[in-house]
């Protein structure tokens, strides 16, 4: 004689649920640790979110200027394995007519990974794009050289996600971090 295994309505509905559920899940839900294939996710969102966090910044330049950037927006580009952040810049100094001068500034980095911090980091980052308004000629492109300048500085080793031991800790085993991808709209990073 078979045996067949019914499942009672209320369960089967469950089941159905919780499987449709999962299988219409949206790519988001998969960020994090998958400690199966050795890897984690960090999405967009959660980077944007940690680096809104880190911002306004600012610093000196000159003892004359002061260049500060604000409201950063993250961008991701697969094809280079670069993270981008643009953000508006404002560079203030008393030799300016009128006191400030705002634009934009983008900045693209290579991401690496600083053991001893358990952070990913922007390693080298660079001024791909710099726009002010209100300015032009020769004190245009001055300004533009400083502000890339101290914009590169600002973000140097800036951090994307910190982890903490616990996060990095399965059973006894503790994981290092290895080689960074970034993706659309996400940056894979390997668990070794």
């Amino acid at each position: 004689m078979r045996h067949r295994f019914i499942v009672p309505p209320p369960r089967r509905f469950l089941l159905r649920a919780l499987l449709g559920a999962a299988a219409s899940a949206p790519l988001a839900a998969l960020a994090g640790f998958n400690f199966f294939t050795s890897e984690y996710t960090a999405t967009r969102e959660e980077l944007q979110a940690q680096i809104a966090r880190r911002f306004p910044l600012q610093q000196r330049y000159a003892e004359l200027f002061t260049v500060a950037l604000r409201d950063p927006q993250l961008g991701l580009d697969a094809a280079a394995n670069r993270a981008a952040i643009t953000a508006v810049l404002s560079i203030a100094s008393p030799l300016l007519q009128p006191g400030t001068v705002e634009g934009v500034v983008s900045i693209s980095s290579a991401l690496k990974y600083d053991a001893p911090a358990r952070a990913l980091r922007l390693d080298q980052p660079r001024a791909e794009r710099l726009e002010l308004q209100g300015v032009t000629g020769r004190d245009a492109e001055r300004l533009q050289r400083i502000g890339a300048l101290v914009a590169q500085e600002l973000l140097r080793d800036q951090p994307l996600r910190t982890f903490t031991a616990e996060e990095l800790t399965v059973g006894r085993k503790t994981y290092e971090l290895g080689d960074i991808t970034v993706q659309q709209d996400s940056i894979k990073v390997e668990l070794k």
